[in-house]
């Protein structure tokens, strides 16, 4: 999606990836007889708008600021690293709780996604590929993060909103909140109707935000003239497949199952990426990159795995 962003803004970018997805998600549900694609009361609709915001448009808008203001490996970790913050609401407000081995498959799949994701050199700058050299080097990112940071700040220069992790952050903690949200939601309207319509009215909140962000500047205008072809091609792929399918299984599974071990099956999303571009790019896989997609399958079966979840009394006296 990153190359796309020098076509559009921000926000129209993440209106681009919800309105088809959501419209072609309606479709398919009204094709195949869900029931209640449109919502009939007025509390179902209240919900679908705040998962709308929260979900759609917060989660969409920040995550593409953040792609024009940080490096996509560093960003990724930060986005797939969210089903920390799921297992932490999740054991909170439904009672769903993680054995020891579960916690660890959270903290070891994050760990596999730095090895998957992050340029070498940042990780093991001036050491060898070992446990030291990769602690020594994050440790130097850590401190050029800090003295950039300084540099900036004496200067007046920085600002947090300028900070692309910062957008990447609030668009993981946004990703989590709506997960959890859903199981609210589907208890006044169909997931999938729901999952749909969330995404249009998600699209069209940042489409009006994007208008009215460049005002009369003209600079989205002058963007939208240079989108090609194949930016349609790739907005039609991100948006069809990584938004009207994956939404919608995604959010169908989270009405039923354990909600920190379905957001945990983000761990594998670079797997994915990194399959698909050494089948159809001719791209490689280096060792460290391997290992870190051994650890993270790994961390995925850990929490996946019966002996990971706990008894669900809690969960059961809620509900």
């Amino acid at each position: 999606m990153k190359p796309v962003t020098a076509h559009t803004t921000p926000l129209m970018l993440g209106a681009m990836r919800l309105l088809p997805a959501g419209l072609a998600l309606l479709g398919w549900a009204a094709a195949t007889g869900r029931q209640q694609v449109v919502p009939k009361t007025a509390v179902a609709w209240a919900w679908i708008a705040a998962f709308a915001l929260v979900d759609g448009a917060a989660f969409q808008g920040f995550l593409a600021e953040g792609l024009q203001r940080t490096s996509a490996g560093l960003g990724s970790v930060i986005i797939d690293s969210q089903p920390l913050s799921v297992a932490v609401l999740a054991a909170l407000l439904f009672g769903e709780a993680l054995s020891g081995l579960g916690v660890a498959g959270l903290f070891i799949g994050v760990a596999g996604l730095l090895l998957l994701e992050v340029p070498q050199e940042l990780l093991f700058q001036g050491s060898t590929a070992s446990l030291g050299g990769l602690v020594a080097g994050v440790e130097a990112g850590v401190e050029r993060g800090l003295a950039a940071a300084a540099a900036a700040g004496s200067s007046g220069s920085w600002s947090l909103l300028e900070s692309g992790e910062f957008y990447m952050l609030l668009a993981a903690q946004s990703m989590a909140v709506g997960t959890v949200m859903v199981r609210w939601v589907t208890k006044h309207s169909d997931p999938v109707a729901a999952t749909a319509w969330h995404m249009v009215l998600g699209g069209v909140m940042l489409a009006g935000a994007a208008v009215a962000a460049d005002g009369s500047s003209g600079d989205l205008a002058g963007r939208l003239a240079q989108f090609s072809s194949s930016d349609a091609l790739a907005m039609a792929y991100v948006s069809l497949l990584g938004g009207a399918a994956s939404y919608g299984i995604f959010f169908y599974e989270a009405t039923h199952g354990s909600l920190t071990a379905i957001s945990s099956l983000t761990f594998l999303t670079p797997m994915f990426a990194a399959g698909a571009g050494y089948m159809f790019l001719g791209e490689t896989l280096t060792p460290v990159q391997l290992i870190g997609a051994a650890i993270t399958l790994a961390a995925v079966f850990m929490i996946n795995t019966p002996a990971s979840h706990k008894p669900r009394e809690a969960a059961a006296k809620k509900d």
